[in-house]
C-alpha cells in the first residue's frame, strides 16, 4: 500500500504540469483579452480611449507578453510563492477571491446528501418494495426528474409567499454586513435549508437508487445467509460486511465531489444568489479574466487528483477485495 501511495504521488506531479497547461491554454483559446472586451464594452458605451492608454494597460497587464511568458509568469507564482495572480475585473488577488467562494453551502449540502442517502438506502435494501419503499422510490425519481433551478425557484416562490421570508442569498438584508451575533447565525439557518435541500435532492436520489441496488445484491449472498444461520443479530448481518461492500459508490464520489465544491450547480446558485464559486467562474470566463479562470480550473484538476487519491485508497481499505501493490 505504501508503495502505491508514494507510486500515484510521484505520477500526479507531472499530471498537475499538465492540467495547468491545458488550462492556462484554455482561457487563451477565446479571441481576442480581457482588455480586448473592456474596450468593446467601453465602444458599447460611447466612450472612446486614447491608443497610448490602451498600449499602457496591455504593458501593465502583461497582454502583450507571448503566451508563453504569460504562462511562466502565472505557474511559477503559484509554485514559488503561492500567488495566482491578480483579477483583472475585480483588483483583488485571485487567491481571496478563491479562498471566499469555495463551497461552504455545497459542502454542507454533500453532509446532507450522504446522511440522507445512507439510512434510506439501507431501508429500501431491507425492506424492499415494502410502502416505505415505493415512497422513497417515487421520491428517488421525483428527485431525479426536477431540474434543480426548477425545485429552487418553487421553495423561494413557498417561502417567501406563505413564510414571508427573503429569497435569495444567504441572509436577509439587515444581516448582510452586521457582525456575527446569533441573531445572524439564525437568520441564516433560515437560508440555508433551501439550498441545502436544492442542491442535494438530485444526489440524495440518486445515492438512495445505487445503495439500494448494491445492498440489495450483497443481502442475497451465501456469506449473508451463513452468517444468519450462525445467529448473528440482524443489526450485525447487515452492517459488519454487505453494507462496508454496498458503500463503495459513496466513497468513489469523492473523486468528482471536491471540484464539484467549486463548479457545482452554477445555475442552481445564480438563481438562489449563492456566495459560491460557479457564478465566480462562469463570469471571469465571460469576461476573459484569465488569471481567475485560470486559477480555479487548475485548483478543480488538483482536487481531482487529490479526491481521486483520497478515493482508492478508502477502498482499499473499506473492501477486503480490493488490494494495491
Amino acid at each position: 500500500m505504501l508503495g502505491y501511495l508514494i507510486k500515484r504521488i510521484v505520477l500526479m506531479i507531472p499530471t498537475m504540469i499538465g492540467i495547468s497547461i491545458v488550462a492556462f491554454l484554455i482561457i487563451q483559446l477565446p479571441p481576442g483579452d480581457y482588455l480586448t472586451s473592456v474596450l468593446a464594452s467601453m465602444a458599447d458605451s460611447g466612450q472612446t480611449v486614447d491608443p497610448a492608454e490602451i498600449e499602457r494597460m496591455r504593458r501593465a497587464y502583461g497582454l502583450d507578453d507571448p503566451v508563453i511568458v504569460q504562462y511562466w509568469k502565472w505557474i511559477s507564482g503559484i509554485v514559488l510563492r503561492g500567488d495566482f495572480g491578480y483579477s483583472f475585473e475585480w483588483g483583488r488577488p485571485v487567491s481571496e477571491l478563491i479562498w471566499e467562494r469555495t463551497g461552504s453551502t455545497l459542502a454542507i449540502s454533500l453532509v446532507f446528501v450522504w446522511a440522507v442517502s445512507l439510512p434510506i438506502g439501507i431501508y429500501s435494501a431491507v425492506r424492499r418494495h415494502s410502502v416505505g419503499d415505493h415512497v422513497f422510490t417515487f421520491l428517488g425519481f421525483l428527485g431525479l426528474a426536477i431540474p434543480n433551478f426548477i425545485l429552487a425557484l418553487t421553495l423561494m416562490y413557498v417561502s417567501y409567499r406563505y413564510f414571508g421570508q427573503s429569497v435569495g442569498g444567504l441572509y436577509s438584508p439587515e444581516f448582510a454586513e452586521a457582525p456575527w451575533s446569533w441573531a445572524k447565525f439564525w437568520d441564516l439557518l433560515k437560508h440555508l435549508w433551501i439550498p441545502i435541500v436544492v442542491i442535494g435532492t438530485s444526489g440524495t436520489a440518486a445515492l438512495i437508487r445505487i445503495l439500494r441496488a448494491n445492498l440489495s445484491d450483497e443481502l442475497s449472498k451465501p456469506y449473508v445467509v451463513t452468517a444468519r444461520a450462525k445467529g448473528l443479530p440482524e443489526h450485525q448481518v447487515i452492517l459488519r460486511y454487505p453494507v462496508r461492500i454496498a458503500l463503495n459508490p459513496f466513497v468513489s464520489a469523492i473523486g468528482w465531489v471536491l471540484p464539484e465544491l467549486i463548479s457545482g450547480v452554477t445555475i442552481t446558485a445564480i438563481v438562489l444568489n449563492l456566495p459560491t464559486a460557479g457564478p465566480l467562474l462562469l463570469r471571469a470566463l465571460v469576461a476573459q479574466d484569465m488569471y481567475l479562470a485560470g486559477g480555479f480550473i487548475l485548483l478543480m484538476g488538483i482536487l481531482t487528483l487529490i479526491g481521486m487519491l483520497v478515493s482508492d485508497l478508502l477502498l482499499a481499505a473499506l473492501d477486503p477485495r480490493i488490494r494495491f501493490t
